[in-house]
């Protein structure tokens, strides 16, 4: 296997979302523009929340690699000013969207992983993990509003972001499932 050069080493491994982004964040205003550094996670969705915050933030997501139960995922920082993923605008809470949930111009969007979706998630809501967002875009109906949840309101943020930039009528639930008191189904 061919050796990656990287400027820094970031251990995430046995963290869960959010906090691999968190660190990455915290360490990229270390490194100087151009400087790699390699994120060591076993989360399986760090991969597309790497690639996404990347993305977002003008930095340059290199690619990942997978040895074992661990992801290697390199990241370059981006070169001149670093930006800050901007927040998504329109806000709701867990609260709202079940008060709105049974409606039928409205569809609620998962965008977690799917065993995090198998355990547990709103009933009838749709699951598109964030890294598969772009290729399945063309799943969901631009006529409803779409309620975009994950566990902290981070991943939907970004997803947020996406569909809103596509022309769809968006909202961001926060807190998301880490703080959802209302009936769940799960699949297992």
């Amino acid at each position: 296997m061919q050796t990656i050069k990287t400027d820094i080493v970031l251990d995430a491994r046995g963290l869960a979302c959010p906090m691999p982004i968190v660190r990455t964040k915290k360490t990229m205003k270390t490194l100087e523009p151009g400087q790699v550094v390699e994120v060591q996670a076993t989360d399986k969705g760090s991969t597309a929340d790497l690639r996404a915050w990347a993305n977002s933030t003008g930095n340059q997501y290199l690619g990942t690699i997978e040895e074992g139960d661990v992801l290697r995922h390199y990241v370059r920082k981006s070169s001149g000013d670093e930006q800050e993923a901007p927040a998504f605008k329109s806000v709701v809470t867990n609260e709202t969207v079940e008060a709105v949930r049974n409606n039928p111009d409205t569809l609620i969007l998962d965008v977690r992983e799917t065993a995090e979706y198998a355990f547990s998630h709103i009933p009838n809501a749709v699951n598109i993990p964030l890294g598969e967002l772009e290729t399945r875009i063309g799943e969901l109906d631009t006529s409803k509003t779409i309620y975009v949840v994950c566990r902290t309101g981070s991943r939907s943020d970004l997803a947020c972001q996406q569909l809103d930039a596509k022309g769809f009528n968006v909202q961001n639930m926060i807190p998301g499932m880490s703080d959802w008191k209302y009936d769940t189904n799960q699949t297992v």
